[in-house]
Parts: structure tokens; C-alpha cells; sequence
């Protein structure tokens, strides 16, 4: 761990991302979509199409 608070978040920070990066790459392998919100809305992001988000509401 860093020697002051703010060098453990970014620590604990990257550790997190790294975390949800696997996470999200193994819901592909599996042909899960990943799941966000944004504005209180919730959208999946497929991995037949990752660059196209898709909110359920309009589907």
C-alpha cells in the first residue's frame, strides 16, 4: 500500500478496474452482454455488436 490515503485509492482504483475489465471480457466469452446505467437508465452492450448500445425500453 502507498504511504498516503489518496495513493491507496489509486491503488484500490486501478485493482477495481482491472477487475471489471476481466469481468466484462469473460461475459463476452460467454455471449453475455454487459450491463451499465447512465442517467438512471439502464443499457446492455452486446458482444455481437459492442459498439452499439441498446436501451430496453426501446426495444
Amino acid at each position: 500500500m502507498g504511504k498516503k490515503p489518496e495513493e491507496d485509492l489509486f491503488e484500490f482504483l486501478k485493482i477495481g478496474n482491472r477487475a471489471v475489465k476481466k469481468a466484462q471480457e469473460i461475459n463476452w466469452k460467454k455471449g453475455l452482454p454487459n450491463v451499465y446505467s447512465k442517467n438512471k437508465k439502464i443499457y446492455f452492450e452486446y458482444p455481437d455488436d459492442p459498439d452499439k448500445k441498446k436501451d430496453p425500453d426501446k426495444s
